[in-house]
Formats: C-alpha cells, structure tokens, sequence
C-alpha cells in the first residue's frame, strides 16, 4: 500500500470511531448529557459534543483541515478518558483510560503528517498552488 493510502485507511478508522459514536448518542441526547454532567461537565454541552463527535468524524475522514481536527480530536480524547476513565482501582476504566490516550496518539501523527494525497486538503492545496491561468 502507497503512503497516501495508509493515511486514508488510518483517517477512516480514526474518523469512524467518532461518526459512529455521534450518530449513536443522537437516539438519547439527554441521556448523554446526564452521563456528561457525572464527569462535571455541564449537560447542556451535550449537543454540541455530539455534533462535534459527528462533524470531526466526518471532517478526519474526509480529509478536512485534518491538522486542527486531530488536534481536537487528540484533545478530546485525552480530556474525556481523564474525565470518564481515570480509576486506578477499576482494571476496565484504565483500559478506557489507555484506549483514549492511544488513539490521542493516534490523531496526534495525523496532525504532523496531514491527510495526504487523497484527501480533500490535497485538492484544495493543489488548486491553491496551481497557476493562474
């Protein structure tokens, strides 16, 4: 497999983590938001958060302003496993724990190597250096 073609299976798997996620919690919003205010983060964001989820999927996968959208993602994942799955004490909420911050690194190499050639960045950088004609 090409270089480029890596970045693209890697972008989908990393993308679809947080599109399926998004779509999923759309069935009980409030729901999600009662288990956001657990971790003291007020249940009001929960739209936004699943919007987010749903868009930054989309975004990654696509190959959209990859860079900034890892970079979210990487925080989000790393903000929410601290939240949601730090507990020494419990072996399943560390594993949580190390999911989220594997695949912060995970999103963290997209944003140095960018989305590569088959991506919609490599279009838009393409028609921005093509010349005048």
């Amino acid at each position: 497999m090409t270089h480029s073609t890596l970045l693209l299976v890697a972008r989908i798997l990393l993308g679809a983590l947080f599109l399926v996620s998004g779509f999923g919690k759309l069935g009980d919003v409030s729901g999600f938001g009662q288990y956001m205010a657990m971790g003291g983060i007020p249940a009001a964001l929960a739209w936004p958060a699943v919007l987010f989820e749903i868009i930054a999927g989309a975004a990654l996968i696509l190959g959209v302003m990859t860079r900034i959208t890892a970079y979210a993602l990487a925080a989000f994942c790393v903000v929410s496993g601290l939240l949601y799955h730090f507990d020494l004490g419990d072996q399943m909420q560390m594993t949580q724990l190390l999911k989220n911050l594997a695949l912060a690194g995970g999103y963290l190499a997209l944003s140095v190597t960018g989305a590569g050639s088959l991506s919609v960045d490599a279009r838009l950088d393409n028609r921005a250096a093509a010349p005048a004609s």
